[in-house]
């Protein structure tokens, strides 16, 4: 499976704790998924929970880590980014998903940015439901959740 035959991207802004990315990178592998890093990181590449956390689908997974988010868009536009966040009043499953589309998510613990989910880039905000109190889930729960919403909306490809 190529980049260009990929189904899904998953985007992390700027991800700080190296569990949760190397967690993802194993879900990006058996997904069939990408991954996109957008730096600043909170870790090396080589940093031992990483590679603990992906384990041996490190290597089978598609990752690409970029210099900024301004970076990662020029890599992944024209697609459509939804941006998943505490502030959007759309579920993530009232979104159809079409394959290339992009899975945005914040860095551990505050999430998005503020500015990031109104970036003109941005097709859509879209929400995990929660029980009232709660600030956030775990960014690679997170992750999995609308990957996997989506992979199953369009047919589990691959």
């Amino acid at each position: 499976m190529t980049a260009t035959t990929r189904p899904l991207r998953i985007l992390f802004c700027s991800p700080q704790i190296p569990n949760n990315t190397g967690a993802t990178m194993r879900l990006a592998a058996v997904t069939g998924a990408e991954l996109h890093l957008a730096r600043p990181l909170g870790f090396d590449m080589d940093d031992a929970k990483l590679r603990r956390a992906g384990v041996d689908y490190r290597d089978k997974a598609a990752t690409f880590v970029h210099d900024s988010l301004a970076e990662a868009y020029r890599a992944l536009l024209p697609a459509r980014v939804f941006a998943f966040t505490a502030r959007a009043e759309r579920l993530y499953t009232e979104v159809a998903y079409r394959p290339g589309d992009v899975l945005m998510f914040g860095p551990e613990p505050a999430g998005i940015a503020e500015q990031a989910p109104y970036h003109p880039a941005v097709t859509m905000r879209v929400q995990l439901p929660m029980l009232p109190g709660n600030r956030s889930l775990n960014l690679a729960s997170a992750a999995a959740v609308g990957v996997y919403e989506a992979w199953r909306q369009l047919g589990f490809p691959g």
